[in-house]
Formats: C-alpha cells, sequence, structure tokens
C-alpha cells in the first residue's frame, strides 16, 4: 500500500507497454469501418473520328466555250456512229443506225449563251422496219443517243416486195417538203439523195427511185418520206380487207394469165 502511494507523478504518466492500443475513430474503430477513399474519376473515352467518304472526281462540265461552244460540230463520235450496227437490247437484233444531221444549237440566258447539240438518227433493221428520232443535248454522243433510244420506239413495219423494193409508188408531204417514191426494177439500186438514202438503207430497200421537191431541210424530208412509206399496202392486206383471191388482184394489175398469177401470188409474204 506504501509502494502504490509513493508513486511519482513520472512514474505514473508512462504508458504500459502491455497495454492494448484504444482504436481510433480514423483508423475504424468501435464507431464502423473505415471509409472508403474515393475512386478517382476515369477520363471520358475520345470520340472516333467520322470516317471520311472518298473524294469523288467531279466530271467536267460542258462549258459555254467560246465561238465553237466547247466541241466542234464534227465530234468524234460522229463517223464512228455514221452507218454503224446496233444491237437492240429489248429484242437481241442488229439494228442499222444512221446519223442523218447534227446541229449547233444555243440558248440565250442571263449569264450569256449556252451550247447545245440536236441529232437526228435513222434505225432500221433491214427486213422492213425503220424509224427515226431526234435528241438533244450538251454534248455530241449524248445527243446521238437520245436520238437513237426515240427512233428505236418509233418504228414502223412497211411492206417490201420481193423484200428488195416498194409495191407500188407513193407521195408524201410535211411542212414544204414533198417527196415521191417509185418501185424499181432488179438492179435499179436506190436513187436518192441526202436523208432519203439513209431511210431506204436502213429499211432493207435495194432498188428505188425517189425525188423531193420543195425543201432541203432533212427534218422535213424524212417526216415526208415516212409518211409516203406509211402509206405503202401489199397484195396480201388488200385482198384480205376486199374478200378477194390474191392471183385476181395480181392478174388484174399486171395482165397476167391465171397460172401467172397464181404463182406470183404464192411468192407473196406480206
Amino acid at each position: 500500500m506504501a509502494d502504490e502511494n509513493n508513486q511519482t507523478p513520472a512514474a505514473a504518466e508512462q504508458p504500459n507497454p502491455t497495454a492494448e492500443p484504444v482504436p481510433s475513430a480514423a483508423a475504424g474503430g468501435v464507431d464502423g469501418p473505415p471509409e472508403a477513399a474515393p475512386a478517382p474519376e476515369a477520363a471520358p473515352a475520345p470520340e472516333a473520328a467520322p470516317a471520311q467518304e472518298p473524294r469523288r472526281e467531279r466530271g467536267g462540265r460542258g462549258g459555254r466555250g467560246g465561238r465553237d461552244g466547247g466541241r466542234g460540230r464534227g465530234g468524234g463520235r460522229r463517223d464512228d456512229r455514221r452507218g454503224g450496227p446496233g444491237r437492240d437490247e429489248e429484242s437481241g437484233e442488229e439494228l442499222i443506225e444512221k446519223l442523218v444531221h447534227i446541229n449547233r444549237v444555243s440558248k440565250t440566258v442571263k449569264g450569256g449563251k449556252r451550247f447545245g447539240f440536236a441529232a437526228l438518227v435513222v434505225v432500221g433493221d433491214g427486213k422492213g422496219r425503220a424509224g427515226f428520232g431526234h435528241g438533244k443535248a450538251r454534248e455530241v454522243p449524248e445527243a446521238i443517243s437520245k436520238a437513237t433510244a426515240a427512233a428505236k420506239k418509233a418504228m414502223v413495219r412497211v411492206p417490201l416486195r420481193e423484200g428488195r423494193t416498194l409495191h407500188h409508188d407513193g407521195m408524201g408531204h410535211f411542212g414544204a417538203g414533198r417527196v415521191y417514191v417509185r418501185s424499181a426494177p432488179q438492179g435499179t439500186g436506190i436513187i436518192a439523195g441526202g436523208p432519203m438514202r439513209a431511210v431506204f438503207e436502213s429499211l432493207g430497200v435495194a432498188d428505188v427511185v425517189t425525188k423531193s421537191v420543195g425543201t432541203s431541210n432533212p427534218y422535213n424530208m424524212i417526216r415526208a418520206t415516212f409518211e409516203a412509206l406509211g402509206e405503202q399496202t401489199s397484195p396480201k392486206a388488200v385482198a384480205q380487207r376486199r374478200g378477194r383471191k390474191i392471183a385476181d388482184l395480181m392478174a388484174r394489175r399486171e395482165g397476167l394469165t391465171g397460172a401467172e398469177a397464181e404463182a406470183q401470188a404464192e411468192a407473196v409474204t406480206e
């Protein structure tokens, strides 16, 4: 008892090494578990750059050009397409394409003049079908393509005698143009000039005599020629319309005997 009371203050203040340390609140004592340190915020992912589309090369625009409007009248494909064979994609048959006329046209606008080209094309299969078309565009090849497509859509059938000439004479008129067409014996050839020759060559006519009066405009001549061809009729069609035999018509027309008329009637195919 005396020893306990006689302890000095210094000894009383010294900590007991065997005593357990008292946990602190910061170290997660009796009050609760320690608070977790906040996790650092993740940096936002960089946005992916948008994929760049491949740059498309712009084709050259047909500018107004100078006096000749860019490309001259003698375009490179003009001679290539003249009389060149083509193929009808729908029916798959060979067609004869004839470039009849090409003209440079212009349109006056606010900024000046815009030049273009107009093409006139005749198309035929060489077996009695033919048509013509007109096309306009800024370039010569495109104008020819438009005219060719229009001609294929406007093809008409013309009956031919023995597959080489017309059945009878005819006359066509359009505007100031007037044309005359006549059948011809074998070996005569195509006696026609300018646009009319292109029509008969594409049609498949081998012997014909023609004459144009009044105009040299290719558009009027072509339209007058097709009007004359549209009036062509065959003995077979006339016989069906009148209810008679083809041999009777042939005998009366050419003064043949019955046997000769029958032989020619059998040779008539259209």
